[in-house]
């Protein structure tokens, strides 16, 4: 017997025992609504039965559903199932101490695996004590391959189809397991995952009332092509050698900081905007005739300028990507488009493969496509924009999301290797242009993380809590000036973040980011050192680039 989903109010006459929702209301802390807390109507094992049917097609359904405990120690009713024909998806519903908040936690790369864990939720008290359900997808394949990209159903569902069909089935078994729907429903993601975030705010704005994009891979046609192969093609010689290697890279950096550290006003090892460091590679390099591990070639130091720049039109200069890794990420680069070794792999150029055999072009070449046949120029980018409307995200008329009361953080750290922080900004910008700038800051937060590399880790502080100033800005209207930002040890506990300047006195605890584009200032006092809010370091625009009209509104294709 299969449990109907209409009408929906007859599914508590079909209650198989358990105990009913609990009197308890969970007390309102940290301007977080007060919410009732919510016991399952039925059992775990009953969810098997529910018909999927209505929400992703014939062949969709439940396909395990059983009881288990998490890494966290929270016993969960785990469903596993298929939205056809092959969406993946993974629910985790508590058996005690839900407060009808829902999460969806987007994926990386290109998908084909189901993650439960979201980035930026460190001391997320609700989250980390099981009070969320959760759920997640592969959207639509499993592996972290392209081929599924000569199939158009399975692109139609990793471009947008799995991330909202997830948020559909997620919410049915909600309303099944507890009798209740959820009073808020909230998504996060990074990388791909921030992709996805954008996508569900952008075209279907009434999934969800609060949305996290961290890093978002937003611009996917040029990212995962032409980005990625530029990286690994400069940093190559001839003979096929790669011009810098990982053990160069430290030289690099004190370089960097060197010439950029107290442009912010500090020397603490970051960079506040990287934007205002004019470096040049050349600084450090060798001597005519000399060859030292104290210094960099020629031929490093314009592979080195290259990668900074990001992929040009080899015959005009014109630029084919908004932005490339900014100073400072240097320490980042190894193993991804600097290997450990001469001839070692590059994930650069694993990535930049898959997209442009299987997924970015209409016509795709053929499997043997080697990265030296890419030619960078207007006519290659312009083969991408038949896609653009199927795989990006970066439509800036988020309108009827903001219409519906959805609340947007985006953010990025500004030592991102794999996707420039750029192209966060550039949609920023986007957004004020076609929405106007008091309408933006209404319902739109952006924060760059001085040091963070892509999504987690890096030189400073990188272990933050996003999730709680987003659900207490939907339930309760406070927008977060301030969000805490703590440095991790190997253990995982916060260590306070020093300043070389602290000579006496405490040092803060965590280091704050303010919103977009004010910066954090470390001013001294009688009793130490603190931050403050500064002012921006520079107004720098978002540089020309071919595919500055992707960031204009457009129709979305389906695939």
């Amino acid at each position: 017997m299969k449990i109907s989903l209409f009408p929906i109010a007859l599914l508590a006459l079909l209650c198989s025992g358990t105990s009913g929702a609990s009197a308890v209301t969970e007390p309102a802390h940290d301007g977080l609504a007060a919410l009732e807390v919510v016991r399952p109507s039925r059992t775990c094992s009953s969810l098997l039965t529910l018909d999927l049917a209505s929400i992703g097609g014939s062949g969709s359904r439940v396909t395990s559903a059983s009881v288990q405990d998490t890494d966290q120690g929270v016993t969960v009713c785990n469903v596993e199932g298929t939205l056809a024909p092959s969406i993946g998806f993974r629910v985790q519903l508590p058996l005690d101490g839900w407060t009808q908040r829902y999460l969806q936690v987007g994926c990386g790369g290109l998908c084909g695996r189901i993650s439960l864990r979201p980035d930026a939720v460190a001391g997320c008290v609700p989250f980390e004590s099981g009070r969320f359900v959760v759920a997640s997808t592969d959207m639509g394949h499993q592996g972290n391959g392209g081929t599924f990209g000569a199939n158009p159903q399975q692109r139609a569902d990793f471009a947008h189809r799995g991330v909202h069909l997830t948020a559909r089935a997620a919410k049915a078994l909600i309303k099944t397991f507890y009798d209740r729907a959820p009073a808020y429903s909230y998504f996060s993601g990074c990388s791909d995952g921030g992709r996805e975030a954008l996508i569900e705010a952008q075209r279907y704005p009434h999934d969800f009332d609060g949305i996290v994009a961290g890093a978002p891979a937003m611009n996917f046609q040029v990212q995962n092509s032409l980005l990625h192969a530029w990286q690994a093609r400069v940093n190559r010689a001839p003979d096929g050698r790669s011009v810098l290697v990982a053990s160069q890279l430290p030289l690099l950096h004190r370089a960097v900081l060197e010439q950029c550290d107290g442009l912010d006003g500090q020397l603490d090892g970051l960079l506040s905007d990287p934007r205002i460091c004019r470096f040049d590679p050349a600084t450090i390099q060798c001597p005519a005739g000399q060859d030292s591990d104290q210094c960099l070639t020629a031929a490093q130091v314009q592979a080195a300028r290259r990668i900074y720049d990001g992929p040009r039109d080899e015959r005009t200069g014109e630029r084919l990507a908004v932005g490339g890794p900014q100073p400072g990420s240097e320490l980042a680069w190894g193993g991804v488009f600097v290997p450990e070794r001469a001839h070692g792999p590059l994930f650069s150029e694993t990535i930049a493969l898959e997209a442009l055999r299987y997924l970015v072009f209409e016509q795709a070449p053929q499997p043997g496509y080697r990265l030296e046949q890419l030619r960078f120029d207007a006519e290659t980018f312009d083969r991408l924009r038949a896609r653009h409307p199927l795989f990006d995200a970066t439509d800036p008329d988020l309108s009827a999301f903001a219409d519906k009361g959805g609340k947007l953080i985006l953010w990025h750290g500004w030592s991102d290797h794999h996707i420039s922080p750029i192209n966060t900004i550039a949609y920023h910008e986007a957004l004020q242009r076609h929405l106007g700038k008091p309408e933006v800051e209404r319902f739109v937060r952006m924060y760059l993380v001085p040091g963070m590399y892509h999504c987690h880790g890096g030189q400073g502080p990188s272990e933050l809590d996003l999730l709680t100033p987003l659900m207490r800005w939907v339930e309760s209207g406070q927008a977060s000036d301030e969000i805490k930002v703590y440095q991790a040890s190997r253990s995982g506990l916060p260590l306070s973040p020093k300043s070389r300047r602290a000579k006496t006195g405490r040092t803060p605890e965590y280091r704050p980011v303010y919103p977009y584009p004010a910066v954090a200032r470390l001013v001294s006092d009688g009793e130490g050192e603190r931050y403050t809010r500064g002012k921006p370091l520079t107004d720098t625009p978002t540089p020309a680039w071919r595919g500055a009209d992707f960031y204009q509104p457009y129709r979305p294709r389906e695939r």
